[in-house]
């Protein structure tokens, strides 16, 4: 059984008030860049992107991050996983960046993603936005940003579609019974 938790007004609005909160808690855009985890987390790192820059002005850098062989979980996995494109072509060093990724869950793609992360450099802070918090976590990770916390149970899945191959924006809840 799968049910909507959020339209693409529900989900324009929480990148709305993400963007705010990114703006507000760094008291500006200086200094600060987006990376984007593949695949959902770069979408959204670019809509938080756009709409940072059309609230402050000036540009934002915005970057692509591949976590796959970052992963504790690759070697047992039954399928060869599909490897994506890491693309940050500018310097994290000293600067505040924002990790974005669609959903929150365990916490383990989220480590995997600061591992790859300092391969790139030494940020002076690491900040974290998600989309969707949906609890259960097994590391001691939390969300600076979350555009909703959904109460799930640990054996359901939480699929989110961001207009990609002229899909309309949606995050649907598919119960794991």
């Amino acid at each position: 059984m799968s049910k909507e938790i959020l339209d693409s007004d529900d989900i324009n609005r929480a990148i709305r008030r993400i963007a705010h909160e990114i703006i507000e808690k760094n008291r500006g855009m200086q200094n600060l860049c987006l990376v984007g985890i593949q695949k959902g987390g770069v979408i959204l790192a670019g809509r938080l992107a756009s709409q940072i820059q059309s609230i402050e002005g000036g540009t934002i850098d915005v970057g692509a991050l591949d976590i796959t062989f970052y992963r504790d979980d690759i070697h047992t996995k039954a399928e060869q996983p599909v490897v994506k494109r890491t693309e940050i072509p500018f310097t994290i060093d000293n600067k505040t960046v924002v990790l974005v990724d669609d959903v929150l869950f365990t916490g383990r793609s989220i480590r995997a993603a600061m591992d790859a992360l300092v391969d790139f450099g030494r940020p002076a802070h690491i900040q974290l936005a998600v989309l969707i918090d949906r609890g259960h976590r097994e590391l001691p990770i939390r969300a600076d940003y979350a555009g909703k916390n959904i109460p799930t149970s640990f054996n359901d899945l939480v699929e989110v579609t961001l207009g990609e191959d002229s899909r309309k924006d949606k995050a649907v809840l598919i119960s794991g019974q």
